[in-house]
């Protein structure tokens, strides 16, 4: 029987689980290549043969997505697998169009080939859109259980930037589970906010052999979802969150739209802080494409340790480096810091970067007087240390999901941004989660 050739495009997250889940093992196919996009310096590596299988004995070579199609032509290729997300439908349909130009079928996996079965109770927390407020959602959801005498484990979605043998299974208990396994600011941004609530984090390349690993210690499981992506897992309770400060993006990006239509409870978050013209036009729509979701309101109060260190000074603000970027966000809690407390001014970054912090700009131009926590990889971060303490402000706003200055030395006074999910009225998660806290 001749193989059909498979490229499975993607960014070194859906990409490996579509592989893992469908392909690994399936002799009617030949994977080829994988192609990478939003992380730096991952083309050029290979999937490893230990996590490929018997049929990939020198594993899959992993290409910038720029070589799409040359690899097509090169290795024949019949199907282009899409694997990757938070993008404009428009986008997404101009790459199937490249493909299918190219001779290819162009292939979006769903859930039934790709979502792994737990043993235990699954709790999935998505979003329409990279900044949406999941990860405060998921912290609740995890306080609440917890509060309800359940042992909780979350599984967070893959970033795997390093060794991708290692990072097979990985399990997060404290602080120093972040060095032991060599983490980027981006990865530490998700996982120490769970660590610092006594939750245990789990995460990697291989998702069915991580949530067997977390079977064994833990009552219920959390989907804690990244990149707006569709959950790993096939779910028992579905949360989507979504942000009025970019009404109709929920129905404009994949899969983002996806989440929507199959979410038990929205979460309508940033409530306070969103024009309510652009509130109730959200409701409307939510109404329109998942007519059944259960609907809760919600806001992510922010708070600062000092709030002198802001007040009439002229300030850097740092913020989540995914949610400025491939989020497309103008602000984040930093900048509502910056306003709430009375800055003087914003000092614009770009004049004082350096490093990969100049190609981030280059390639984000949209990004203004802002500066994103860019870390995937050592470089990155000295570049980012270097960054903040050339910039001339009077302080810093950190408004990042972990303490920037845990892992770099910042010379300028500093003020830490934290926010958490506050629910407005009823039905509120409490009465979402009743049948499991029972």
């Amino acid at each position: 029987m001749t193989k059909i050739k498979i490229l499975i495009m993607g960014a070194a997250g859906r990409d490996f689980h579509n592989f893992n889940t469908y392909y690994r093992d399936n002799e009617q196919y030949d994977v080829v290549a994988f192609t990478a996009t939003q992380i730096p310096d991952i083309e050029g590596r290979v999937y490893p043969a230990v996590l490929a299988g018997k049929l990939y004995p020198n594993g899959i070579p992993i290409h910038d997505e720029s070589e799409l199609l040359d690899l097509i032509k090169k290795y024949s290729v019949e199907e282009v697998v899409f694997s990757y997300s938070d993008l404009p439908h428009e986008v997404v349909m101009h790459k199937a169009a490249i493909v299918n130009a190219a001779g290819p079928d162009f292939k979006m996996m769903g859930m039934t080939r790709t979502a792994v079965k737990s043993t235990k109770p699954v709790i999935g927390i998505c979003a329409t859109r990279t900044g949406c407020g999941k990860s405060q959602t998921t912290r609740r959801v995890a306080e609440i259980l917890k509060d309800a005498g359940k042992q909780v484990a979350a599984i967070r979605h893959p970033m795997p930037y390093g060794d991708l043998a290692e990072q097979a299974v990985q399990r997060f208990a404290d602080l120093d589970d972040l060095v032991k396994h060599k983490c980027t600011i981006e990865e530490m941004e998700e996982y120490e906010p769970h660590i610092n609530t006594g939750t245990i984090v789990y995460a990697g390349v291989d998702y069915e052999a991580i949530v067997r690993e977390a079977e064994k210690e833990a009552d219920i499981i959390l989907w804690d979802g990244g990149n707006n992506d569709m959950s790993f897992y096939q779910t028992d309770l579905l949360i989507v969150v979504v942000d009025p400060h970019r009404v109709g993006h929920e129905e404009m990006y994949y899969p983002g739209e996806t989440n929507l239509r199959l979410a038990d409870v929205v979460v309508i978050n940033k409530i306070v802080t969103a024009d309510p013209y652009d509130v109730d036009e959200l409701r409307q729509n939510i109404r329109r494409i998942n007519p059944n979701a259960i609907v809760v309101d919600a806001a992510s109060p922010i708070s600062v340790e000092d709030d002198k260190i802001i007040t009439g000074k002229k300030v850097l603000v740092v913020e989540d480096g995914p949610t400025l970027t491939h989020g497309e966000m103008k602000y984040g809690a930093g900048v509502v810091a910056a306003e709430k407390f009375g800055a003087a001014e914003l000092i614009d970054p770009r004049p004082y970067a350096v490093g990969k912090l100049n190609e981030t700009f280059e390639k984000y131009p949209e990004i203004g007087t802002l500066l994103p926590a860019m870390g995937y990889g050592e470089q990155q971060m000295k570049d980012l240390e270097t960054t903040i303490n050339n910039v001339e402000c009077d302080a810093v706003v950190i408004g990042t999901p972990i303490d920037l200055r845990r892992i770099a030395n910042i010379k300028h006074p500093s003020v830490r941004v934290e926010y958490k999910l506050q629910e407005i009225g009823k039905p509120d998660l409490v009465d979402v989660l009743e049948e499991y806290t029972k």
